[in-house]
């Protein structure tokens, strides 16, 4: 065993993609002292995507100053790795966590992340990740696309920047005046949700709450998202309720392709891209990857199914190491999953599991490296 590439989710609410990589690589150094072994940590797309890929792929981090989610200033940052590709997490400026107890999703504004955007492109980056996950925000990216630019504007016509409660009064869009540094600036975002704009699974419907909206609140953000759907298909000639993924934070994927023209895409699908893991492939032996649970929703295009697919294709294995296993992964191996192996040692409800995981990972993947040396692999 010379090569190995350990590409794990991080176990929610348990432990990170960066711990996962640890304690395997810890694991198998013990038994392949010799083993070339390359960890690429992955984030879906919320809070620590940057820190994942700066650690994957090396790079720097920039700080700055823009508009947190209720429009005061704040220091935020994005990562710049392979030199011109930058790595944006709308968290880092309109995350839940940085309004507190101020749940207000019709006040809170994405207009941060179009700063960080624009500033990304101005300082030379050609290709720009924007994270989508873990947002206060219920704007459809109006915010971010008002500060890179494009002009909103009421019945009467004045210019505004729309938030979640005053989306509706959108009369009219502007997207020539999108600063030009961005016309040559590919952006692609990472959303690993498929909920429409709007309707009873829409951005408002299934997340509002969470955001600290009441259900008389949800019915006038859904209202704003029809309305402001309405006006992007008639200026910006894009049916954004047809996009799937288009509701993910708070409508900022519809928002993200009707005003930037970028491509919504599986994160998994960006990080195995970014970290040029096709051409990884070709010098690996294993792939170790896997995620607090593994079940029918995991076919979709999870991060284990994601990378199972592209293995195959190279004729790699692939062990996903998870916490649970559902009764309906059949799929997973037909996909070119090898062998999906479980952590939990004990029949123990998560409670007491939870503090375990650490080292029942590490003894598990100290198990089967056991396994593979005894077959002489």
């Amino acid at each position: 065993m010379k090569n190995i590439l350990l590409i794990p989710d991080s176990f929610k609410g348990t432990m990170s993609s960066e711990q996962i990589c640890t304690i395997m690589d810890r694991a198998i150094k013990r038994h392949y002292p010799d083993a070339v072994v390359t960890s690429i940590p992955v984030s879906d797309g919320g809070e620590g995507s940057v820190d994942a890929f700066l650690k994957a792929l090396g790079g720097e981090k920039r700080t700055l100053t823009v508009q947190g989610p209720f429009a005061l200033p704040m220091e935020s940052f994005y990562g710049v790795v392979k030199k011109t590709t930058a790595v944006i997490e709308m968290a880092a400026c309109a995350g839940l966590p940085l309004v507190g107890d101020e749940l207000h999703p019709d006040l809170t504004t994405t207009f941060g992340v179009g700063q960080l955007i624009l500033d990304a492109a101005k300082q030379g980056c050609k290709t720009i990740i924007v994270g989508l996950g873990g947002s206060s925000t219920n704007d459809g990216g109006c915010g971010a696309a008002a500060a890179c630019g494009v002009v909103f504007k009421d019945a009467q016509g004045n210019s505004f920047v729309p938030t979640g409660g005053t989306m509706g009064k959108v009369a009219s869009i502007d997207l020539s005046k999108l600063d030009p540094v961005l016309k040559d600036v590919t952006i692609t975002t990472m959303c690993d949700i498929d909920n429409p704009f709007y309707g009873t699974n829409g951005a408002a419907y299934i997340f509002g709450p969470q955001k600290g909206a009441t259900p008389e609140m949800v019915k006038v953000l859904d209202a704003n998202l029809q309305s402001l759907a309405k006006v992007i298909e008639r200026d910006c000639k894009i049916e954004v309720q047809a996009i799937p993924g288009a509701g993910a934070a708070g409508g900022m994927g519809g928002g993200m392709a009707a005003f930037f023209g970028s491509q919504l895409q599986m994160g998994i699908e960006t990080v195995l891209e970014t970290v040029n893991f096709d051409k990884l492939l070709t010098k690996a032996d294993l792939v170790l990857t896997g995620e607090g649970k593994i079940d029918g929703q995991s076919l979709r295009g999870k991060v284990v199914i994601g990378v199972a697919r592209r293995a195959k294709k190279a004729q790699v294995p692939v062990l996903a190491i998870v916490g649970d296993i559902g009764d309906d992964v059949e799929g997973a191996y037909a996909e070119g999953v090898s062998g999906i192996f479980s952590i939990n040692r004990l029949a123990v409800d998560f409670k007491t599991a939870k503090p375990r995981a650490p080292q029942d990972m590490e003894k598990t993947i100290d198990n089967l490296m056991r396994f593979t040396k005894r077959m002489g692999l």
